[in-house]
């Protein structure tokens, strides 16, 4: 029911989006605006005339009429936008549905990098392996500090997750990178 509501945008087999204007949003849009000028009309008729008996016509024929339109556009408007908002979410859903079963399966169980080298950047708040890729070939990056580490002033990346080193151990060196 909700395919209806889309539109395709690249081919056949490219995504779908929503339309840019929903029907009932146009509905609404009109609904406002013809309210709207009968209102208008309907002061503008009752102002011109001194006895009440002769201002309940344009009440009964402009301003209530208009109002009820004004009401009904609202209505409208809220349950167009409820609706084009719904079917976005339905588009996110799908395409999350679509594309998290193909990167579940594809994301890696163990660390990415298994380098017992650690370094840290500098003014960085993280701690990482050597064949970390958000250190790796960055010229900035030094061999990390045991006492920065011991004083816990640095956190371990969540990218290559490196183990705390033990008390007293020598600070790994990072190993060369193998030439061609």
């Amino acid at each position: 029911m909700r395919a209806a509501q889309t539109v395709r945008t690249a081919g056949a087999s490219g995504p779908t989006r929503p339309r840019a204007a929903h029907p009932v949003l146009w509905a609404a849009f009109a609904a406002l605006a013809g309210g709207a000028v009968l209102c208008v009309l309907g002061w503008y008729g009752v102002s011109g005339e001194r006895f009440a008996e002769r201002q309940l016509p344009y009440l009964a024929s402009c301003t209530v009429p208009g109002a009820a339109l004004i009401v009904a556009g609202a209505v409208l408007l809220t349950h167009g936008r409820s609706a084009l908002a719904a079917a976005r979410v339905e588009e996110l859903y799908g395409l999350l549905v679509a594309t998290g079963t193909t990167e579940a399966d594809e994301r890696p169980k163990a660390p990415v990098a298994t380098s017992g080298a650690l370094l840290m950047v500098p003014g960085g708040t993280l701690w990482h392996r050597a064949d970390c890729p958000l250190v790796a070939g960055k010229p900035e990056a030094v061999p990390a500090d045991a006492t920065i580490l011991a004083a816990g002033a640095l956190a371990p990346c969540p990218v290559c997750e490196p183990g705390r080193p033990e008390p007293g151990a020598p600070p790994a060196t990072p190993e060369p990178a193998p030439g061609p």
